[in-house]
């Protein structure tokens, strides 16, 4: 679907596009994960120290300046321990992105765990970004799924991860 937007007497083409990531199993219930994920300070608590200085967060929403770049993430909607949506807040492009929690049908104790992104990208964005942006939402599902599991994400550089945390040490796994 393309939107057509005006700028400055230009005419300039805006494309909605929805991006799904895989789904994984998460060894975690989805309460659990509802619950980690609800938090935006929460996202915080896992960047390294030296990406911290240009990320506020509270509850509802999380700021950060990347690469020159001030990007904000608000929640919109919680529906309990079943999805997450979020919207862009102060952002150089709208978005949503919403998480889903859907209990597995083989294990109510783990969940079957996806993203969802909807933008509002130029051409040339969506070009450049559109499937780089499918990539990155299937890692995260992935390194995910393999932390859930006491596995390091494939890619991944464990001193990335805050001092302490270990995830091939995690005596919940099931």
């Amino acid at each position: 679907m393309a939107l057509l937007a005006f700028n400055m007497g230009q005419e300039r083409i805006i494309m909605a596009v929805e991006i799904k990531s895989k789904t994984a199993v998460v060894s975690k219930a989805p309460y659990e994960l509802y619950m980690a994920f609800s938090d935006m300070r929460n996202f915080v608590n896992m960047l390294p120290e030296d990406k911290k200085q240009d990320v506020t967060a509270d509850y509802d929403s999380i700021h950060a300046t990347v690469q020159g770049f001030n990007i904000g993430v608000r929640v919109s909607s919680r529906t309990p321990y079943s999805k997450i949506e979020f919207e862009d807040d102060g952002a150089p492009f709208r978005f949503t992105v919403a998480l889903h929690f859907d209990a597995s049908s083989e294990n109510p104790y783990k969940t079957d765990f996806s993203i969802e992104v909807d933008a509002e990208l130029n051409f040339m964005m969506k070009m450049v970004l559109g499937s780089k942006i499918k990539d990155a939402l299937d890692k995260a599902v992935d390194s995910l799924a393999a932390i859930s599991e006491g596995r390091m994400p494939e890619g991944m550089d464990p001193s990335m991860f805050p001092n302490g945390f270990d995830p091939t040490n995690n005596p919940s796994r099931s």
